[in-house]
């Protein structure tokens, strides 16, 4: 049969001109790109050979194969698989030149304010192309399994391509790219280089199940050199637990995190059904550096049939488990033509939720059953694990379940939830937190004046997310979380009639003091009151049981977000001599000028002793100043 000439439609060079210039944002996936052909194609002839034993066609040994030619600037990769006819070359490798380009471009035109070529081009199948981001000219030459003819295509990628019968094709498919001149400032390598092309298959095919060789270039005069195998084959993830050791498991691990020391746990998943998939996974030893970084990349790099799609994977765990590190391996899934963006569809967000559940119970074994390399584990990344408690509602209960605190109820143990609950005091309705910096400045707060007296247990939660999950959740088993820094807190039983009786006594006693107070601080409070909370200190500030606390409006207004400022309420020791000497003197005095410095200076003690800041330091150092020189 003669060469026969066919030219590309107008839609197809436009569709060509795109997948050269535009597609891949990384020009050296070309030959991934086409190892991963040549594996599909090994794939495809194991399978009808199982399936035809009388087929003629050599199994005995598939691989694929790359040879470069430095001086003729050739670059060509060949494998023995399943090969195609003449009429498969036309339907398959002519793909770009069939209807489907102008749905494609339609498609492309609708979506290119949103998510550009990336997001739609996987449905076409056109990767064989992208081998013109680095040729002038390609040229293909394939004879199908069971057939005694091949077939050659060639085309600059331009207007036209050529198809032609061919004699004496081995079995298979070559695909012979003639290489551009390197242009480093273009991302476009030299490609005749084999410490470039040993990189990118280490890189992007190591794991595939058929050795990839490479034949060095002999020098003058000296024999064919023995054929260089490239990719190590071993895709631990697929081998069963008892073939693998732990130092294998170790050495992947340090390969894909770059981190030289073990991780702290193993994880293994195999989904078997409709939507296969293996996964192993590993939870590092230490957080990174860069761990709540904008920039920070996920860890687990995702590879379909062995073929590696790419790293920081997002889609695969959610925000708060990006820690983790490893390996996804899944035996279909809808991808882009450069394999560099997913789809979103129903397998991977099943894939997602099974992770994330597999990853939430092996943290709950490791509670359970080794309490060092727990204890390890929630220092290290407990923090970021409590984002969950506001983005994933469908594990909150799991993350809960695995998650620790610092609690008065020991100085160096952290306690869970359940373990709360079971210490909690009869009568004890809520469960009772105070936020902070550190856990010494929270301890030393008013606020826990009336929790230690009476011996209840409060959480010391001192992480930033802390102020904001205890809201979302809200409560737990039936208690309320409840701050101890907002709201009215009394801690007296309940129909204790003495207590009552003394409650009402001392508001009449300090009815006035206390709305002189309230007109006198206007601008900073909203409400003085005597506290039910206080044992030894004159005074503390808290928050309204439904208002922002001062650390949280501080959080959203760093994040850029405007926060009106919201006033505190004012609470009093009816107890302390301060409070007592105050509030006689408010009755005996008319002047009370001194008294209304006194008033301020109380109030901003208030605040210093939670940790905030004085609205007006130099002004406060004044007043300070004024009253100790009156005392020498």
């Amino acid at each position: 049969m003669p060469t026969e000439t066919f030219e590309f439609q107008v839609e197809a060079r436009q569709l060509l001109q795109l997948m050269i210039h535009s597609v891949y944002s990384n020009k050296e996936v070309f030959l991934r790109e086409l190892v991963s052909n040549a594996s599909d194609a090994l794939d495809k002839l194991r399978l009808e050979k199982l399936r035809d034993d009388s087929l003629d066609a050599d199994v005995s040994d598939l691989h694929i194969e790359i040879d470069v030619d430095k001086e003729a600037r050739t670059l060509t990769v060949r494998d023995n698989g399943i090969g195609m006819s003449y009429d498969e070359v036309g339907q398959l490798i002519g793909t770009i030149a069939n209807s489907g380009t102008a749905t494609f471009l339609k498609e492309l035109k609708e979506a290119q304010d949103e998510a550009g070529a990336e997001g739609l081009i996987g449905q076409f199948g056109v990767g064989f192309y992208s081998g013109f981001m680095a040729a002038d000219e390609m040229t293909l030459v394939t004879r199908r399994a069971g057939e005694s003819q091949g077939t050659r295509w060639t085309s600059r990628g331009e207007a036209t391509y050529t198809l032609e019968t061919v004699a004496d094709a081995p079995q298979g498919t070559s695909v012979t790219l003639h290489l551009k001149p390197a242009d480093p400032e273009n991302q476009l390598h030299d490609y005749t280089s084999p410490w470039t092309i040993r990189e990118i298959v280490k890189r992007y095919s190591d794991f595939i199940t058929w050795p990839i060789r490479m034949v060095p270039e002999a020098a003058d005069g000296d024999t064919a050199p023995e054929p260089e195998t490239l990719n190590s084959m071993k895709a631990l993830w697929a081998r069963s637990r008892d073939e693998v050791s732990d130092d294998e498991y170790h050495e992947l691990y340090k390969h894909i995190s770059h981190d030289w020391r073990e991780p702290l746990e193993t994880i293994r998943l195999q989904a078997e059904g409709t939507f296969e998939y293996q996964a192993l996974l590993f939870v590092p030893a230490h957080a990174p550096h860069d761990l709540f970084t904008r920039d920070f990349k996920r860890g687990v790099q995702l590879y379909v049939k062995r073929v590696f799609i790419m790293d920081d994977c997002e889609a695969l765990l959610p925000p708060y488990l990006r820690f983790v590190k490893g390996v996804v391996d899944a035996q279909d899934l809808s991808l882009n033509v450069s394999r560099e963006i997913l789809q979103q569809d129903r397998h991977i967000r099943m894939m997602q939720r099974r992770l994330t559940k597999k990853v939430l119970s092996t943290v709950k074994d490791l509670m359970a059953k080794d309490a060092d390399r727990y204890a390890t584990f929630w220092r290290e990344f407990g923090t970021v694990l409590k984002e969950g408690l506001l983005t994933d509602t469908e594990n909150r209960d799991a993350i809960l379940a695995v998650s620790s605190f610092a609690t008065t109820h020991a100085d160096d143990e952290p306690t869970t939830l359940p373990q709360y609950l079971e210490r909690m005091k009869d009568g004890q309705d809520d469960i009772y937190y105070i936020t902070g910096e550190s856990r010494q400045s929270i301890e030393n707060s008013p606020h826990m004046e009336a929790f230690r007296a009476k011996g209840i247990e409060v959480l010391l939660l001192t992480d930033a997310v802390d102020e904001v999950w205890v809201d979302a959740v809200g409560e737990y088993e039936g208690k309320k979380l409840r701050s101890i820094a907002k709201g009215a807190i009394d801690l007296d039983a309940k129909g204790d009639d003495k207590a009552d009786e003394e409650r009402e006594k001392q508001a009449e006693e300090y009815a006035g003091l206390l709305g002189w107070m309230r007109e006198r601080l206007d601008e900073d409070i909203k409400e003085v009151r005597l506290s039910a909370r206080l044992t030894v200190s004159p005074a503390c500030v808290v928050s309204d049981a439904h208002d922002l606390t001062p650390a949280l409006e501080n959080m959203y207004r760093a994040m850029g977000q405007e926060v009106p400022r919201t006033k505190r309420i004012l609470e009093l020791n009816p107890g302390h001599p301060l409070v007592k000497g105050l509030n006689q003197a408010y009755e005996e005095r008319e002047d009370r000028t001194e008294l209304a410095e006194s008033a301020e200076l109380l109030h901003t003690l208030a605040v210093l002793a939670e940790g905030g800041q004085p609205k007006d330091p130099a002004r406060f150092v004044k007043l300070v100043a004024d009253r100790l020189e009156r005392t020498l």
